[in-house]
C-alpha cells in the first residue's frame, strides 16, 4: 500500500494556556519569510469553530494548522501533494515537517513560552480514504511497518499503536511512547533514517 497525504498532528501539554490569536501575526511571518520547505500562501482563521481546525497556514503542497480537532490542541501537518519515494520516505518527510514547525513555536519568543509539545504522543492521519480506508484490514496491513518506522525512531523506547476504529474517521493511528522524547534527537534519527 503505498501511502500519500500523510498527517501527524503533534499535541500541546498546555492547550489551556494558548492564544490561539497569536499564533497569527507568527504564521503570517513564516509566509513572508517562507521558511518552510512547501510554499506558503495565506493564513485561515477557525478559531469559532468548536474542536475545529483552528488557525491555519495554508500552502501549496500542504497546510500547517493549530488544530483542535476532538478538543485536542496540537500542531499537524496535512502534506496534500503527492510525494515520491518509499512509505517510510514519506512518514520521515511529514514527521520532520511537524516536529521542526514544533521547535519554531516553541521558540518563538512572540509566544512567551506559552506553547510546549507532548513529548510522548501523537497522531497518525491518512487523508486518502480510498487508498487507506479506515478498516482493521488497512491498519493491520500498515501496522508491522508503522511498527518498523517508529521503533527506528525512537531507538528502543517502547511504543504503542491504537488504531481509531471509527469508520466515519480517516484512518488515524495514535502513537504514544513510553517515556518522553526529545525533540532534536527525533530529528537527528529522521535524518539517519533518510540516509539509510
Amino acid at each position: 500500500m503505498e501511502l500519500q497525504h500523510i498527517n501527524v498532528k503533534l499535541y500541546l501539554e498546555n492547550s489551556g494556556n494558548v492564544d490561539l490569536e497569536a499564533l497569527i501575526p507568527v504564521f503570517h511571518n513564516w509566509i513572508q519569510d517562507q521558511i518552510c520547505e512547501e510554499l506558503l500562501i495565506d493564513v485561515a482563521d477557525y478559531r469559532h469553530v468548536h474542536a475545529g481546525p483552528g488557525v491555519v497556514l495554508i500552502g501549496h503542497e500542504a497546510d500547517y494548522s493549530v488544530d483542535n480537532t476532538d478538543c485536542r490542541l496540537g500542531i499537524r501537518y496535512n502534506r496534500k501533494a503527492m510525494l515520491g519515494g518509499s512509505n517510510e520516505d514519506r512518514l520521515n518527510q511529514a514527521l520532520r515537517a511537524a516536529l521542526v514547525a514544533c521547535q519554531r513555536l516553541e521558540s518563538d519568543t512572540r509566544l512567551e513560552g506559552k506553547i510546549r509539545f507532548d513529548r510522548q504522543e501523537m497522531q497518525l492521519f491518512i487523508n486518502d480514504r480510498l487508498t487507506a480506508p479506515n478498516l482493521e484490514d488497512t491498519f493491520t496491513a500498515l501496522k508491522p511497518e508503522l511498527e518498523v518506522f517508529f521503533q527506528k525512531l525512537f531507538e528502543g523506547n517502547g511504543l504503542s499503536l491504537n488504531h481509531n476504529r471509527d469508520p466515519r474517521r480517516l484512518l488515524s493511528v495514535a502513537v504514544k511512547a513510553t517515556k518522553p522524547l526529545d525533540l532534536d534527537a527525533l530529528l537527528e534519527n529522521l535524518s539517519s533514517c533518510a540516509s539509510d
